[in-house]
């Protein structure tokens, strides 16, 4: 009977204390920047049913400019890592701007992120984890997701990495 109480009252206390989104944003001291328009004749968003699409972006700096080179030449590793995490917070913006409440997000189900690299370059897991980490660290459980990361000869401006994600909200 006591092991039943107690966990009930985990469940009640993690429900009460769980914070959304936008306060793990706030407590990693994260803002969103405005969402970049398409470049060409698409959208950011697709929605079908239950499930939206976002169209890949790339690591997008404040200052406008995006993290460009290959990895395993011009970045490491740890610099791929952290403009995939960059790409990460571009792509919640994204979600912010389309939905209004990031707390209608059901699931990240898909993430597929893809690595400008050197033929020699196939670390692109370690790369892509910037973004699967933060996604996770924003959304908690939510956040997990079934995730592909491949290596590419090139991608556009130079880009040295691009994430487009399946997400499935309310």
């Amino acid at each position: 009977m006591k092991f039943f109480l107690l966990l009930i009252l985990s469940f009640m206390c993690a429900t009460v204390f769980a914070q959304t989104p936008e306060e793990n944003l706030k407590a990693k001291n994260i803002e969103l920047p405005a969402v970049p328009k398409p470049v060409a004749s698409y959208v950011n968003v697709v929605r079908s049913g239950n499930l939206i699409f976002l169209s890949g972006k790339g690591p997008l700096k404040k200052d406008g400019t995006y993290i460009t080179g290959k990895l395993g030449k011009d970045l490491t590793i740890e610099q791929g890592y952290e403009a995939a995490r960059l790409t990460a917070i571009i792509q919640i913006a994204v979600l912010k701007d389309y939905l209004g409440d990031l707390s209608k997000i059901k699931r990240i189900v898909k993430v597929l992120g893809i690595v400008n690299g050197t033929p020699e370059f196939y670390d692109q897991p370690k790369v892509i984890n910037g973004f699967s980490d933060l996604i996770v660290e924003i959304f908690g459980e939510k956040g997990k997701h079934a995730r592909s990361a491949i290596g590419v000869s090139s991608l556009p401006m130079n880009i040295c990495v691009e994430v487009e994600l399946i997400v499935e909200v309310e």
